[in-house]
């Protein structure tokens, strides 16, 4: 690890470096820009195509710094020792992390004065990996938050530093709580840099055995296996909507859920069986328990309740009908 002792009494006096590539990222940046620290420079993934015309197209940590005339740095991962030097060159006291994309390799993490930190939406180490967000509502847990951590080679194994909680509600998707960690991210990085050198800031070694890895999210994970209990199911369709959406075939057909409510059932029906029908949701047998869906969107439309699905008369979905898998109309 990098010289971590004290450097600066005045922590905004700190020559920082930035790292990020999405609008999770670009929240933290946001914050320390408005706090007046010190950012001189922006690491963000290389522009990506995007949409239907394929146009590149910039990362919000990019759109960010440029607005404040941050200089960018976008390399395509740090093997070039060209892009070594470059991060030497700047002579930084310290570079903040955030859902950057990249793996820094020792080199980087020891090249800033104070090493790397990074903003982790997980309570480390319960959820590290690419999709703790996720991955976190998906096993039912309680409560999360973000872990500011000392990184070293490791995958989010670095000392903790600074922790700030928030609970997982009944009603959290991926989306709504990607959205409270982003700003409790951004305020975590500002408690932290405000207590550098106190002994405030924690240096607590994780536990490896509490340990569980949040694997990076695939449209192939949302595929909805109706033999799961509801609860399981249910707390799927919550984690992966906006993205990538939970969804179920009928008859060749991708039907993607946005939310359903947990019901009560005795049903002898298979799983999968669609067992009601009406403008309050389409109930389906799982496993254990059955699914209410209350929000959907049929192929070639935009998402909608099952409310507006009904007085749309369109022939899907009806009673009795068995959703099946994709690879059973393959």
């Amino acid at each position: 690890m990098a010289d971590v002792s004290p450097l600066h009494t005045d922590p905004s006096s700190l020559r920082i470096v930035f790292a990020g590539t999405p609008d999770f990222a670009a929240s933290a940046l946001e914050a320390l820009i408005n706090k007046g620290y010190n950012i001189i420079a922006a690491y963000t993934q290389p522009d990506r195509p995007a949409g239907r015309g394929k146009k590149l197209h910039k990362s919000p940590v990019k759109q960010l710094a440029e607005q404040h005339k941050i200089p960018v740095y976008q390399p395509l991962n740090f093997k070039d020792t060209s892009d070594q030097q470059a991060l030497k060159l700047l002579d930084a006291d310290l570079m903040i992390v955030a859902a950057y994309g990249i793996i820094l390799p020792k080199v980087i993490l020891d090249t800033p004065k104070r090493g790397c930190i990074n903003i982790h939406a997980s309570l480390l180490p319960r959820w590290r990996g690419a999709a703790p967000i996720q991955r976190a509502i998906q096993a039912g847990d309680n409560e999360t938050g973000i872990t500011i951590m000392q990184m070293d080679e490791g995958l989010d194994t670095g000392n903790m530093l600074w922790v700030k909680k928030t609970p997982i509600t009944k009603e959290d998707t991926g989306g709504t709580l990607h959205d409270r960690l982003a700003d409790l991210g951004a305020d975590a990085v500002i408690e932290t840099l405000e207590r550098l050198d106190t002994p405030e800031l924690s240096n607590e070694q994780q536990d490896d055995q509490l340990a569980c890895y949040a694997h990076k999210l695939s449209k192939a994970d949302a595929e909805i296996n109706w033999h799961q209990p509801a609860e399981i199911i249910q707390l799927t369709i919550r984690a992966f909507n906006p993205w990538p959406v939970a969804y179920t075939i009928e008859a060749g057909e991708r039907i993607r859920v946005f939310e359903a409510d947990i019901i009560e059932s005795s049903t002898d029906k298979s799983p999968g069986t669609i067992i009601n029908k009406s403008r309050d949701g389409v109930v389906v047998a799982c496993g254990q328990g059955a699914l209410n869906i209350t929000k959907l969107q049929l192929p070639g439309a935009k998402a909608m309740s099952v409310s507006d699905f009904v007085n749309g008369g369109k022939a899907m979905l009806e009673i009795d009908t068995i959703l099946t898998s994709a690879e059973a109309n393959s």
